[in-house]
């Protein structure tokens, strides 16, 4: 099985390597391929909101850059992983412009998901989700809003298991590996 992981580190998070490193090795454990995608070193542009990934190339951005291996890595994988610090409850600004890059894997036609307006999926399979954010201190309120925001992308994007959890900048090793341990346990990888 393979997995990608989507690594959304701003520079000079340290923290952030550690749980990638950690997350890595639990995966190769486990006996998952693992494939890291860098935002921090791979350049990436803003997703244009011109419906081109829908209309004019359905399921391929127009934009020409790694943003269409990033939906390409995205759509082959049984598992992604996002890694980011966590900014204001969300994504890092490296992850969430991959993530808004990831459009053009779902339909641009809708449909109803307990009652809610979602686009329907292009492809009929799509991956796991985990996203481990990683926080400077002890923070309910971003904490929740990073969860939910995670199980609202997993809705949005289709993916038939999500976990997420967020680890503190000095927690040890081993508390993280625990944390990561319990999220691949929730989607029972």
């Amino acid at each position: 099985m393979k997995a990608a992981i989507f690594y959304g580190a701003i520079e000079g998070n340290g923290a952030l390597k550690t749980v990638q490193e950690i997350v890595g090795d639990e995966l190769v454990k486990a006996g998952w391929d693992i494939d890291v995608l860098d935002f921090c070193k791979t350049e990436i542009a803003a997703c244009l909101g011109c419906f081109g990934c829908w209309l004019k190339t359905p399921g391929i951005c127009v934009i020409n850059d790694a943003g269409r291996d990033v939906t390409k890595a995205y759509v082959q994988s049984d598992m992604t992983v996002y890694l980011t610090p966590v900014t204001f409850g969300g994504y890092s600004s490296a992850l969430k412009k991959a993530v808004d890059r990831l459009i053009p894997s779902v339909s641009p036609h809708f449909m109803k998901i307990n009652g809610e307006t979602h686009h329907r999926p292009r492809y009929e399979k799509y991956p796991r989700l985990i996203a481990i954010g990683v926080l400077h201190h002890a923070d309910a309120e971003s904490e929740r809003i990073f969860k939910t925001l995670v199980e609202r992308n997993a809705i949005n994007m289709h993916s038939p298991a999500h976990a997420s959890c967020i680890v503190l900048e000095d927690d040890w090793s081993d508390q993280i590996r625990t944390k990561i341990r319990r999220c691949l346990e929730e989607i029972r990888c």
